[in-house]
């Protein structure tokens, strides 16, 4: 059985260290009333990479004013929004984050720390809700549901499959993932874990998001969300050898 660190986040002693080049993927969908927040916590010297998947609001706009890096992605799908993002990433490390301001991008700077060191090869953010409104009843079952039937499936001991993640771009790429839409988080754990990485998962704040959710914002969202993460995990594993993606075993 795969062992899956739940542990606190490396210290800020690791912060004295130079900062390796990171790109961090912000799907967006009219998110123009949580950019300003979430641009304002992306760590300095990282690059904001803001997917715009189609938004009416003038989130690209605000975005590029703000100083991120806007990239436009038609096909619609939380899963097209991130893999535009990685595909535009040019760094040695990716980190994923929502851009609706219930995450602080912020709180990726041990997770990065974590893959560079070497002690992980995916971390994950297992999110803690603040305050009232921050996860629905729906939503938490559903997510508890799916880690469950991911621990069947891969051995993995997780209790979230957050939206806060980082790890090295060509490995990620490597993994080839093809999900996109509510799939697309979980394949990547599933893949990771076939390929016999090192997952890691840190407790963070989850806060109550800005606006409406486009995918777990009602129950029949949530279902949908589950559908399409259940035929994820029926699919046959990935098998890689020894070295695919540049992994250290």
């Amino acid at each position: 059985m795969k062992a899956v660190t739940t542990s606190p986040p490396p210290s800020d002693v690791d912060a004295v260290r130079p900062r390796p080049s990171v790109d961090v993927v912000l799907p967006c969908l009219n998110e123009a009333d949580a950019l300003p927040w979430v641009l304002a916590r992306i760590p300095a010297g990282w690059r904001a990479l803001v997917v715009d998947n189609g938004s009416t609001d003038g989130s690209p706009d605000i975005a590029r004013a703000l100083g991120a890096t806007v990239v436009h992605e038609t096909r619609r799908g939380f899963g097209a929004a991130c893999h535009a993002g990685l595909t535009a990433a040019t760094a040695d490390f990716v980190c994923f984050c929502d851009c609706d301001a219930s995450l602080d991008p912020s709180l990726l700077v041990p997770f990065v720390g974590e893959v560079a060191d070497g002690r992980s090869d995916l971390v994950l953010g297992r999110r803690r809700p603040q305050g009232w409104g921050a996860w629905p009843a729906h939503a938490r079952a559903g997510n508890l549901a799916l880690a469950r039937m991911l621990r069947r499936r891969t051995g993995l001991r997780l209790h979230d499959l957050g939206p806060l993640r980082a790890a090295r771009r060509e490995p990620l790429l490597a993994l080839g993932l093809t999900d996109r839409r509510s799939g697309y988080p979980l394949q990547m754990v599933v893949r990771a874990a076939d390929a016999g990485w090192r997952v890691t998962e840190h407790d963070v704040p989850y806060r109550p998001r800005t606006g409406a959710s486009k995918v777990t914002g009602t129950w029949r969202g949530t279902w949908q969300a589950v559908r399409d993460m259940s035929r994820v995990l029926h699919e046959p594993a990935v098998r890689q050898d020894d070295t695919a993606g540049g992994v250290r075993r």
